[in-house]
């Protein structure tokens, strides 16, 4: 027998109660009732002209079941949606009337954890003991050394000794050309090997 036959004694245990009936008995507002009813499927009251709510009692300890698993085990709506679907609205019914009890629903903590920042790396002084020496010179610094002047002469010996090339002239027997351009052009051509002497014969005297 429900529970809610106890709590109006002028009506049968099978008797229907108004929405304000059991908001009286389970202690909670109207319209936490109605929200209940939109987030559960499983409460279902009958609905007559007027919209009015007509509670069974399979129904209000329906409710009594909804509000332990809330109130009382700390389960939240998806948590007790989630009982309602894989126990089934006759469990949490047997929760509202104390013949079975849930274990609340875990709790998720969650933990913040700090992670140090590795320190910067401390740059070691330098030594005291060692310093810079003002007269010390290393080898690859140090200025290249004069060549002596025998082997210097020598060098130059040896350069003076190459033959120098020299153009050799010879008197070519020209034919006469009755072109005048190409007169010309033999004419430049004579100027330039001489010069090519002049600047041999000074190469020979810088040398020498």
């Amino acid at each position: 027998m429900s529970a809610a036959a106890f709590a109006y004694p002028a009506k049968s245990a099978e008797a229907f109660r108004t929405i304000s009936e059991v908001a009286v008995e389970l202690d909670v507002p109207q319209h936490v009732l109605r929200f209940w009813e939109s987030r559960f499927i499983q409460i279902k009251p009958v609905k007559r002209a007027g919209g009015r709510r007509y509670y069974r009692p399979e129904d209000i300890d329906l409710l009594k079941g909804i509000r332990a698993l809330l109130y009382s085990d700390g389960f939240t709506i998806k948590g007790v949606q989630k009982v309602l679907k894989e126990r089934g609205h006759r469990h949490v019914a047997d929760v509202g009337r104390g013949d079975t009890h849930l274990a609340p629903a875990p709790q998720v903590i969650e933990k913040i954890v700090y992670v140090e920042k590795p320190a910067a790396p401390v740059k070691k002084p330098r030594p005291t003991h060692l310093r810079a020496v003002s007269d010390m010179s290393l080898p690859f610094f140090d200025a290249p050394e004069p060549v002596p002047a025998v082997l210097a002469r020598t060098v130059e010996d040896a350069i003076a000794e190459q033959p120098v090339a020299e153009p050799v002239m010879e008197m070519v027997e020209m034919p006469v050309a009755d072109d005048l351009a190409e007169r010309e052009r033999l004419e430049e051509l004579l100027d330039e090997l001489t010069g090519l002497k002049d600047r041999l014969q000074a190469a020979r005297e810088r040398i020498s």
